[in-house]
């Protein structure tokens, strides 16, 4: 039948939605250079787009002048990162708030790569432990789409796929809602990690 046919051929599929991801401009030139970018990519309808954040706050007037400017000027949905590196929770929950103050109600909550230099990560005396507790602090504000990260090719840290696929599932229990991939090489391996 044509049902049948159409199925077969993947047409009544839903069409995969791509976000895009934007860094914080540091100079007038980059900042031209984003625009241009944003401009080009919106008529693709990405599901949203995000702003990274640097560790401890680096970049944070940057990345809310990207984001309120992606959602004034191109009318497009925007997510901020969120890292847990080199603050404290006050700190970090300070941003979330920011962030909801600008109408951006989808956040990527990291834990955020250590700092240069550093060889592991090491949370804030008085910050999160990591991404799972940022998850659940921002699931408690109940303000957000909380999208976490994924990683089809393994995180470097962890000590093999069951315990990184174990890792996201508690990230999704603490309340995130979606997750977002990194990179990867090939196909076949996004979908292994996908199924």
């Amino acid at each position: 039948t044509e049902q049948q046919a159409c199925r077969a051929m993947n047409i009544n599929r839903p069409k995969a939605r791509v976000s895009f991801e934007f860094f914080p401009p540091k100079t007038p030139r980059a900042a031209v250079q984003l625009w241009e970018s944003v401009e080009r990519l919106a008529p693709l309808s990405p599901k949203f787009v995000s702003v990274t954040y640097g560790a401890g706050g680096t970049t944070r007037d940057r990345t809310l002048a990207a984001i309120l400017a992606i959602r004034e000027r191109a009318r497009l949905e925007v997510a901020g990162h969120l890292t847990c590196v080199g603050a404290t929770k006050e700190d970090v929950l300070k941003v979330a708030r920011g962030y909801a103050k600008l109408g951006c109600r989808r956040i990527v909550a990291l834990r955020g790569d250590p700092p240069a230099g550093a060889g592991k990560f090491e949370p804030h005396p008085k910050g999160f432990s990591g991404s799972v507790e940022l998850v659940e602090a921002l699931a408690d504000m109940a303000q957000f789409e909380i999208w976490v990260g994924a990683y089809p090719e393994k995180h470097p840290e962890a000590a093999d796929m069951r315990a990184d696929i174990d890792h996201l599932k508690r990230k999704i229990d603490a309340g995130a809602t979606g997750a977002i991939t990194q990179f990867f090489f090939e196909n076949e391996t996004f979908y292994r990690f996908r199924d």
